[in-house]
């Protein structure tokens, strides 16, 4: 008999993600899914006949490897008209396939094997997988939580730091939490690697959705940060279209150097008529500097209605996610709340424990609030009975 053939797995921890999982689970019970992060209504229009428009002109082959010169410039006058900070957008922005792999593409580029990446927890899903199959060594701080939310603790962050340190990760507005960076954040984050070696990378695809009145921090902002920093985003959260799976990545010239070598092996680039499209619908700035107040109504329909359960609301400074204690409720551990909301309730909530590299069990789950008005009113009729 032949020996069936064998592998060793890179990932050997990494199973299903609980974004699959819950999303399936809420189609079979027929319910209605806040779990996973993705809008349930369209985008503009006007975007669409754009893209379109660029297939029908003919702009259907490979483009730059870096994207094309006109998305990137728009990138680049955004950040500048916003932030203050302008990168070059021939040698310091390059358009990715989503911030997935803009973020293994950062981490595969400037982590070698050995090195250390701090993660502060809870994390968003692809961190660890990425740092691992660069042969880094996630260290993780987590979060505390208490009446006003979530909070970075910097002092742990500085404690965790060592001569192997590489790479520091961020994360504003922050999933899963709904927690945003303070400038108080960031002058803590710049004192802590002053004078070192160590870069960051901070993952801001929920850029444009940060609530009343506050300010997003973007590290382009901080020219201190900005000099040693991977800015992460993403067109799909901005602009409603996550399946299209277009992001940026900005750096400083030598870091974007790294960053293309890698990238150009990776995907190479991006799709064609999705870049010239973006590059003509960015022309408008209206579209996201409308964002925080169209998804701050949301967030605050569906806070409301939370009101009239049992369920402790969190602070949701920014994203489009809505975490909540549900002490009150059940004893539950939060994956088997889920589960049960899910199969009983019929509304699907992911368990915030699931963003913790070992499980951590604080009773809290999220909710995501970027869906239709009805969708929202009728999960909240069915949460209701809580």
């Amino acid at each position: 008999m032949t020996q069936p053939a064998s592998i060793v797995s890179k990932l050997p921890n990494v199973g299903t993600t609980i974004f699959t999982v819950m999303s399936a689970l809420a189609t079979e019970k027929g319910a209605v899914n806040l779990g996973q992060g993705f809008p349930d209504f369209n985008c503009d229009p006007a975007l669409v006949d754009a893209v379109t428009k660029a297939m029908q002109d003919g702009l259907n082959q490979y483009p730059p490897m870096t994207g094309v010169p006109l998305l990137r410039e728009a990138i680049a006058q955004k950040i500048q008209a916003l932030h203050g900070h302008r990168y070059d957008p021939a040698t310091e922005i390059t358009v990715t396939a989503g911030a997935t792999q803009g973020i293994l593409t950062s981490i595969l580029c400037a982590v070698h094997a050995g090195d250390e990446v701090i993660v502060i927890e809870p994390a968003y899903d692809c961190y660890v997988p990425a740092i691992e199959l660069a042969g880094g060594i996630p260290v993780f701080v987590q979060m505390t939580v208490g009446a006003d939310g979530y909070s970075v603790p910097w002092d742990q962050v500085a404690a965790a730091v060592t001569g192997k340190t590489r790479l520091i990760m961020v994360n504003t507005p922050h999933n899963p939490t709904g927690s945003i960076l303070k400038q108080a954040d960031i002058r803590a984050l710049a004192e802590i690697v002053r004078g070192t070696d160590i870069l960051i990378l901070s993952d801001e695809v929920y850029e444009h959705m940060v609530y009343d009145g506050q300010q997003h921090e973007s590290l382009s902002r901080h020219p201190e940060l900005a000099q040693r920093t991977f800015i992460n985003s993403s067109f799909g959260k901005t602009y409603h279209v996550t399946g299209w799976k277009v992001g940026f990545v900005a750096a400083p010239a030598a870091l974007t150097a790294e960053f293309r070598k890698v990238h150009q092996f990776n995907v190479f680039t991006v799709n064609t008529p999705v870049q010239y499209g973006l590059a003509a619908y960015m022309q408008n700035p209206a579209p996201y500097l409308e964002l925080p107040a169209f998804y701050q109504r949301k967030r605050d329909l569906f806070r409301d209605g939370l009101k009239n359960t049992r369920f402790k609301l969190l602070p949701s400074d920014g994203t489009y996610f809505q975490c909540v204690e549900y002490g009150a409720i059940s004893d539950l551990s939060e994956a088997e709340f889920s589960t049960w909301l899910t199969t009983e309730i019929g509304v699907a909530a992911i368990p915030v424990s699931a963003f913790y590299n070992t499980p951590k069990e604080s009773g809290i789950v999220r909710f995501c609030f970027a869906k239709k008005d009805e969708t929202l009113r009728l999960a909240l009729d069915r949460l209701a009975a809580l």
